[in-house]
């Protein structure tokens, strides 16, 4: 079970509710370390200054704020605890909210909520007077001592806190150059060709279906190389670029949705631009099917069997 982040309590109205936050999410990024060739020794930084080439050590170090290129204002300490906002170990409830009225832009972090073994009544009474009214608490928490605006939703059956970006740190999509508007014109035919492409395409979101293909080949690079293999690259090679006009790329990718749902479509189709990423390096060496390649081939035949 993960750890624990932070303990305390969901307090709305009168109630009180003693939980504590459980991280919902893992990395499963492949990280490396910085070596020196041939000898394998690891890289090291040092905090040096830019007057003096000197290291300077960790007790000598202060906080700058830049305000101009080159000219910072320094905080003290003693400054910044002045603002530091207060431990209270309370997520105070301060509205309900509709969860269709929040953009999934605001949100960041997930926690998982776990209820004190003496609050599991009204952690369940919370729990399911939220799932019934479809309702998201809005409050604030202080992790780390920093305050954080967070969403409280239920998801299956537990509570879920979302840490939440102000409104101010979201770029607003009016103010993006070069997204094409009412000027640009789509006629009906294109439309309904593309919604009938959505819809071919459409089904159940099943997450375990989509693995990160880059990782799986990467894993296995990794554990090849470690078992002593010696492994022989293949230069990249990119796909042309295909040059069509949008009727047709849209036609070729319904013909090929259609051949997917039926199995016997025409193979000739000429599919659609930018429909599938660039040739990925592929590593020889090894006759043995990697797992990624066999996840290709499950994912393939899942769509095929969803779009019949």
């Amino acid at each position: 079970m993960p750890s624990s982040v932070w303990s305390g309590s969901i307090s709305f109205g009168l109630v009180s509710v003693p939980v504590k936050l459980t991280t919902a999410t893992r990395s499963r990024d492949v990280s490396f370390n910085q070596l020196e060739e041939g000898s394998g020794a690891r890289i090291r930084y040092k905090r040096v200054s830019e007057a003096t080439g000197e290291e300077v050590p960790y007790e000598k170090i202060v906080k700058g704020y830049e305000i101009r290129k080159g000219n910072y204002v320094v905080i003290e300490p003693d400054e910044l605890k002045a603002f530091a906002p207060t431990a209270t170990h309370t997520i105070e409830i301060e509205d309900f909210v509709d969860l269709a009225d929040i953009d999934p832009l605001f949100f960041e972090q997930p926690y998982y909520v776990i209820p004190d073994k003496n609050a599991a009544k009204p952690y369940r009474l919370l729990v399911e007077a939220m799932t019934g009214l479809q309702k998201v608490a809005i409050g604030r928490i202080v992790i780390r001592s920093k305050e954080h605006l967070v969403a409280i939703r239920p998801v299956d059956g537990v509570l879920c806190v979302e840490t939440m970006r102000y409104a101010d740190e979201v770029v607003d999509a009016g103010s993006l150059e070069g997204v094409p508007g009412d000027d640009v014109a789509v006629n009906d035919r294109e439309l309904q060709m593309a919604r009938q492409l959505i819809e071919a395409l459409s089904g159940e979101f099943e997450p375990e279906k989509y693995h990160d293909e880059y990782r799986e080949q990467l894993m296995d690079l990794i554990e090849r190389k470690a078992a002593g293999e010696e492994i022989l690259a293949e230069p990249a090679t990119e796909a042309p670029a295909k040059v069509l006009d949008l009727m047709a790329a849209l036609e070729a990718s319904l013909a090929k949705a259609g051949s997917g749902a039926s199995g016997n479509g025409d193979a000739g189709a000429e599919p659609a631009p930018a429909k599938r990423a660039p040739a990925k390096k592929q590593s020889v060496g090894s006759k043995k099917a990697t797992p990624t390649k066999k996840a290709a081939a499950a994912k393939k035949s899942t769509r095929s069997r969803r779009s019949a």
